[in-house]
C-alpha cells in the first residue's frame, strides 16, 4: 500500500474546500464592497445606536474591530467659538490614524465638523468645541469604516433646513441683487472672523481697491469677496498682511 492510500484525498479535497468557506466567512466582504456596508452596521450593537444611527462610540469599537487598532485619535485644528454673547458657532478638524490590520500599515482619515445653534440642539450647543470634536470624530470614522449613514451625533431635532433659509433668506420683494448695501449677516461674519485671526477690521476692508469710511458702504458683491479672502486666511492659503492685524471691537460703529 502507497503511502498516498494511507489518506482519503476526496476528504482532504473537502475539508480544504470547508477550511477556505469558513475562513472567507471571518473575513468577511472586501472593505468597500457593495455588501460591506450592510456588513459593518451589522456589528453594531443595539446600544449603540440610535434611530438606526451609529453613536460615535461604536464607530470607534467596530473601526477597531474591522480594521485595526487606532494609534492617533485628536483634534488636529480647532476655531473655537468667538462670540461673547452666546454659543457661537465652532469648527473642528479630527484626525485619526489606524495601524491597518494590524499590519504595521499606517492609514490616516480626518474630516471637519461645525456647529452653531443652527444645526445643534441647545442642551449641545452650551459646548460647541466639544460638541463639534465629537462630531467631527464620527465623521472621520464613518469615512474609515466607508459607511453609508450619518453618526448619532451628526442628528438635530431642529428643522435645521427651516433655519438656514431664515438666516440666509433674500428679500421677498424684488430680486437679489450684487450691488445692494452689505446684509447684517455679512457684517456679523466679517467682524467674527476679524475677531478670531486678530485682524483690524476697517484696515482689512480698505486693503483692497476701494476705500470705505464705513463698512455700510461695502456692497454684497464685495462682501462676499472679502469673506472669500478671510476663509483663505483663516484655511492660511494666504498669509495675513502684517498692516491689517490687531482687532478693534468697536471697528463697526466708526
Amino acid at each position: 500500500m502507497s503511502e498516498l492510500d494511507l489518506f482519503d484525498v476526496e476528504s482532504i479535497k473537502e475539508g480544504t474546500k470547508e477550511d477556505h468557506a469558513e475562513e472567507n466567512e471571518y473575513m468577511g466582504p472586501a472593505y468597500g464592497s457593495e455588501e460591506w456596508n450592510d456588513y459593518v452596521m451589522d456589528k453594531f450593537n443595539k446600544g449603540e445606536l440610535f434611530d438606526g444611527n451609529p453613536t460615535c462610540a461604536g464607530l470607534r469599537r467596530v473601526a477597531e474591530e474591522l480594521l485595526g487598532t487606532i494609534v492617533v485619535s485628536r483634534p488636529s485644528q480647532v476655531w473655537p467659538a468667538t462670540d461673547p454673547d452666546g454659543p457661537g458657532r465652532a469648527t473642528v478638524v479630527f484626525e485619526i490614524v489606524i495601524d491597518w490590520m494590524d499590519s504595521g500599515q499606517i492609514r490616516t482619515f480626518s474630516d471637519v465638523a461645525d456647529v452653531w445653534h443652527g444645526n445643534t440642539d441647545d442642551l449641545f450647543c452650551a459646548h460647541p468645541v466639544a460638541t463639534a470634536s465629537t462630531r467631527a470624530e464620527g465623521r472621520t470614522l464613518r469615512k474609515a469604516l466607508k459607511v453609508k449613514c450619518l453618526a448619532a451625533e451628526e442628528l438635530a431635532k431642529k428643522d435645521v433646513a427651516s433655519i438656514v433659509r431664515q438666516t440666509v433668506q433674500k428679500p421677498t420683494e424684488g430680486e437679489w441683487k450684487e450691488t445692494d448695501p452689505i446684509s447684517l449677516p455679512q457684517i456679523n461674519f466679517i467682524d467674527a472672523k476679524c475677531k478670531q485671526l486678530d485682524i483690524n477690521a476697517m484696515s482689512f476692508i480698505n486693503s483692497g481697491e476701494g476705500a470705505y469710511d464705513s463698512i455700510k458702504e461695502v456692497t454684497k458683491e464685495t462682501a462676499s469677496k472679502m469673506l472669500g479672502m478671510l476663509n483663505e486666511y483663516q484655511t492660511k492659503t494666504k498669509d495675513i498682511p502684517e498692516d491689517i492685524t490687531g482687532y478693534d471691537k468697536n471697528w463697526s460703529k466708526k
